[in-house]
This record gives structure tokens, C-alpha cells and sequence, in this order.
């Protein structure tokens, strides 16, 4: 997973309430340095260099990492967490969560040497969550640049020094890297033992207001589909009622034309034929016939016509099932506009203030609303019991 990235949370400047600190002292400590220090360490040469070339003043650069810090293109550092199974397979109290541990700690051994290009200063191996994992945090840089400095922060470019050309959009550096990265902790895992069942999963690490976003997305999606669907529906019950229409019309006509004076439809009688032999040969078979006629068209009209208000009603119900749907979903994508708007609101927060700040402040009002929260509880008890 792809995370934010908080080094204090990573390296138990402070315990967020899902990790268990009597289990701490297990977790262990790769590297744990400042990141203005090796900004310095990385860049100042750099940036030395650049400055001198500069002619007027407003162009030259007087902290490189607050550059970048702000920056739109390039972030600071990036952050990689990786786990071995989950909390039911591979739980940190467990034997399979210590070889979790264990394939973590091998995996992260050679994960510098691999990756020259991304300078790690803060990886830390958790054990005191519920599953094992292990957080790298990394500037990534290039050399021999030839805008900027010379040496600068790059993701994309540092990637693709270690040999990552990125062809398509769904083939980027940064993907091919992930994979490449998998392989390697799959051929850890191996050697320990295990066999990686690959479901193609790296999803990001999201944040509150990212899952939020990525969750009214999704139900976005799934409404249009409802959407089409009961449309469908609608439209097929249109089809059905114009086909039957044309049918219920002609009955009409036909139960409407036998519905004339028998009279009207009689035969002319023969010459010299007698009123009984008209009567019994020519009058009553046709009358018979048209009775029986009569009746089948009847019966079949009726079911026709209610098999037209049949459909009527679904196509009714279709229709305000479709409307209520159209309403559901417009809510939802206004509230997904919101939702955007305060994303980017609680990103600037981050560039004005600094990432590291921000994290600490969400984790101090969280800590203060769980306080109030068993405050709350403890006085309802405490009512309860006066009671």
C-alpha cells in the first residue's frame, strides 16, 4: 500500500489507539533520521551550484525542502507499508506473525541496495498492531538533471534511473516498480516458506476523507448501473405497450362490429325458401358462429386489456423507481463534490502547515474526543447507578 506517511505516528513519537504499547518495545527500528537533514544531505550541493548560476535574486532557492514541500509536482517523501498475510492468518502474537516479521525484516534488509535512487530515512517494523507490517519512507532523486538543480527531487526520474520506463498510463514507472517490489518480497516469502496468492490488490492508504470520496465513487457507480438497469426496464415496458395497443384496438373494432343488429349481417333468403328452412339451415348456424366468435374475441379483449393495465402499472412503477434513483444519485454526486472540496481544503491545510503538524493535531483532537467520549460513558453509568 501507498501511504500519506506520518514518521511521528511510524517511529511512536505518539500511540494511535489501535496499537498496543506493552507490545511496542518489540517493534524495531531500521533508520530513523531527520528529513531536512538529509534534504541537506542530498541537495545542498545542488542547490548551491544552481544559485550561483542565478542572476537575479527572486530565482534563487533559500530552502530547497520547503520548495518542494509546497510544491504541486513532487512531494517531500513517499511512503510504502507492506504486510504478510493479515490478522487471521498471520496475527502479530502468534508463531506465523513472528515469521511475518521475519520475511519483513529480510525484505527490508536489501531494500536499499536495490533502490539507490530512493534515499530511505525512517522504516519501521510494527508489531504492536494487530498484523505485522513495515513502513518505509523514502526521498526519491535524480542526478544530471538539466533543469533545476542538477540533483532534485523526482519520483518518476529516480524510478526510472533503477530501470523503470514507463510506456501507458496503466504502465507507469511507479507500477512497474510495485510489481517488481512484490516479486521481491514473494521470492522472501518463498524462501520461508510461503506461497503469495497473488489478488491483485495495491490500493492506496487511504485517509479519512480519500476512503469517504472513494466510497461515494463507488456507490456512484453503482447507482448509474441501477440506474440503466431499471431504465431498461422502463423502456422495455414501452415497447410491450406499444406492440399491444395496436391489438387491444382491433378488438375493439371487432367486438364492436359484432356487436351490430344480427339483422344487419343475415343473409338474403333463397327463392321460394321457406322461413323455417332459413331459420334452421341458414339464421341459426350464423347466429351460433357469431355468438361463439363473439364470445372468444371478448375473452381474449379482456385478458389483452388487462394485461395492458397489468403492464401499465409496472411501467408506472418503473418510471418512479428510475425518478427516485436519478434523485438518489444527484444527491450523491453533490455530496461527492463536497467531499472534493474538502479534500483539497485539508490538503492546502497540509502545505500551509506541514504533513507532520497536521497529523499530530488530527491525533490530539482524536485522543480528546475519545477522552470525552468515555467521560460521557462514565457519567452514564454513574446516573444509571444513582437510579
Amino acid at each position: 500500500m501507498v501511504g500519506q506517511g506520518s514518521v511521528k505516528h511510524n517511529s511512536r513519537a505518539f500511540n494511535a489507539k489501535n496499537t498496543d504499547p506493552e507490545r511496542s518495545h518489540l517493534n524495531i527500528t531500521y533508520c530513523h533520521e531527520n528529513i531536512k537533514a538529509v534534504f541537506h544531505e542530498l541537495f545542498d550541493e545542488a542547490l548551491k551550484r544552481y544559485n550561483d548560476k542565478q542572476t537575479r535574486a527572486d530565482r534563487k532557492i533559500e530552502d530547497y525542502y520547503e520548495k518542494i514541500r509546497s510544491s504541486k509536482q513532487e512531494k517531500p517523501f513517499h511512503e510504502i507499508i507492506l504486510q504478510v498475510g493479515n490478522k487471521d492468518d498471520m496475527s502479530a502474537e502468534s508463531e506465523d506473525g513472528q515469521l511475518a516479521a521475519a520475511v519483513l525484516d529480510e525484505y527490508m534488509r536489501g531494500f536499499q541496495e536495490r533502490n539507490p535512487q530512493l534515499r530511505v530515512f525512517s522504516a519501521h517494523l510494527h508489531m504492536d498492531e494487530a498484523t505485522p507490517h513495515l513502513h518505509i519512507d523514502f526521498v526519491p532523486f535524480t542526478t544530471g538533471s538539466k533543469r533545476g538543480l542538477d540533483t532534485r527531487v523526482s519520483l518518476k526520474q529516480a524510478l526510472a534511473a533503477q530501470g523503470f520506463k514507463g510506456g501507458t498510463r496503466g504502465d507507469t514507472e511507479w507500477s512497474q516498480w510495485v510489481r517488481s517490489e512484490k516479486e521481491q518480497l514473494a521470492a522472501v516469502m518463498e524462501r520461508h516458506g510461503i506461497e503469495w496468492e497473488d489478488k491483485g490488490t495495491h490500493d492506496k492508504h487511504l485517509s479519512v476523507m480519500d476512503y469517504k470520496k472513494e466510497q461515494r465513487a463507488k456507490e456512484i457507480a453503482e447507482l448509474e448501473a441501477v440506474k440503466a438497469k431499471k431504465q431498461g426496464q422502463v423502456e422495455q415496458q414501452e415497447r410491450r405497450l406499444k406492440e399491444l395497443a395496436p391489438a387491444v384496438r382491433n378488438m375493439e373494432q371487432l367486438a364492436a362490429q359484432f356487436s351490430d343488429d344480427p339483422e344487419g349481417i343475415l343473409p338474403e333468403p333463397g327463392p321460394l325458401e321457406s322461413a323455417k328452412s332459413y331459420r334452421e339451415k341458414k339464421a341459426k348456424p350464423l347466429l351460433a358462429k357469431i355468438v361463439k366468435v363473439l364470445r372468444s374475441v371478448y375473452r381474449a379483449y379482456l385478458d389483452l386489456k388487462s394485461d395492458l393495465a397489468h403492464l401499465q402499472g409496472q411501467y408506472n412503477r418503473a418510471v418512479s423507481r428510475c425518478n427516485s434513483f436519478s434523485a438518489r444519485l444527484d444527491d450523491v454526486l453533490d455530496e461527492n463534490k463536497a467531499l472534493r472540496g474538502t479534500v483539497a481544503d485539508f490538503e492546502r491545510i497540509k502545505r500551509a502547515f506541514g504533513p507532520e503538524e497536521v497529523e499530530r493535531a488530527v491525533e490530539d483532537v482524536k485522543r480528546r474526543e475519545a477522552a470525552e467520549k468515555e467521560q460521557r460513558k462514565a457519567k452514564r453509568k454513574f446516573s444509571q447507578g444513582a437510579r
